[in-house]
């Protein structure tokens, strides 16, 4: 880690690359970008946030989406039984961004430019393993203090509705005043987690509805804005991940390409997105605690060059 890191007037860091990057700031051949926020230090400072050992699960079940957004293939699980012996293999087939999901670093590059993290290019990502998730599972995983700012709860209060199959935008200072009302303050290293309501709206839907959204090539969805104050405040704090409960992070369809995050967060900083995290229990957890921080382990699939995975998640208190 560098002894100071830069202010977000100071990006790009390579004047040659694509707008924001941070390209060069743990090494012209790293693979982790902001997990490197995640030493021993913060591993053993994020402990001491277990205090009861009650253990919430953030994932989805991988077949929780019949219909995947996006045209991605649904999940599917055959069971080969090995007779005459009792015994039982299983072949699972699934997209990797079905159900809830790390995004990695090569998922999503400059779209522009066409180079991802520290100017990988295509060419290399179809034909090595750089960037690859194994590295983060290599480094440990993502693994620190997590902070739940729950936008669906503070909205609910205030009577702001909430439409999330709309593009509509969370922005910067909305979340600023939320982790306020909780009496939340960040931490270098900390995973971010924003609950919008979209998985409580998700999980009532009739399966009409779950084939009519997954029949829209681009379905629109609530989620972060897309805008420099977005970006300035999840630089400034010096998160290690973020993640949501929606669908595409931003709100979708990005309503300011200059701005896009998955281009500035993936390819830029190399800051995992995390989404279509089921956030519901974990909510319940903090708001029956009144503590909206915790203990989070998420060890990816060791897949060499894997480009997202399920998060495997675990949030302790």
């Amino acid at each position: 880690m560098p002894t100071q890191k830069p202010s977000f007037d100071a990006l790009p860091l390579r004047k040659d690359g694509p707008h924001g990057n941070a390209w060069g700031l743990f090494g012209d051949g790293d693979q982790y970008g902001m997990l490197n926020l995640l030493t021993p230090e913060t591993t053993v400072a994020a402990a001491r946030e277990i205090t009861d050992g009650t253990r919430t699960s953030t994932d989805l079940p991988l077949d929780a989406m019949s219909r995947p957004c996006f045209g991605r293939v649904p999940f599917e699980q055959t069971i080969k039984n090995k007779a005459p012996r009792t015994v039982n293999d299983d072949t699972l087939h699934f997209n990797t961004q079905s159900s809830s999901q790390w995004d990695g670093f090569r998922h999503y590059g400059y779209q522009e430019e066409k180079l991802y993290l520290n100017g990988r290019t295509p060419d290399e990502i179809v034909n090595t393993t750089v960037n690859g998730i194994h590295a983060w599972v290599e480094k440990g995983g993502i693994v620190g203090r997590g902070v739940l700012l729950d936008y669906a709860a503070w909205a609910d209060k205030k009577g702001i509705e909430i439409t999330p199959f709309e593009s509509q935008s969370i922005t910067a200072s909305t979340l600023e005043e939320i982790a306020a009302s909780q009496g939340t303050t960040f931490k270098e290293g900390d995973i971010l987690f924003i609950r919008t309501g979209w998985i409580r709206a998700y999980l009532k839907f009739t399966d009409e509805e779950c084939a009519a959204l997954a029949a829209k090539t681009s379905p629109p969805a609530i989620g972060l804005e897309s805008s420099e104050e977005m970006l300035r405040f999840l630089w400034d704090q010096s998160f290690a991940a973020v993640a949501g409960d929606q669908p595409s992070m931003e709100a979708w369809p990005c309503q300011d390409p200059r701005f896009w995050l998955h281009e500035w967060l993936l390819a830029g900083w190399g800051m995992p997105i995390g989404e279509l995290f089921d956030l519901e229990k974990l909510a319940e957890e903090c708001q029956k605690r009144g503590r909206w921080s915790f203990f989070f382990s998420s060890v990816p699939l060791k897949v060499p060059g894997g480009v997202a995975s399920p998060p495997n998640g675990v949030a302790i208190f």
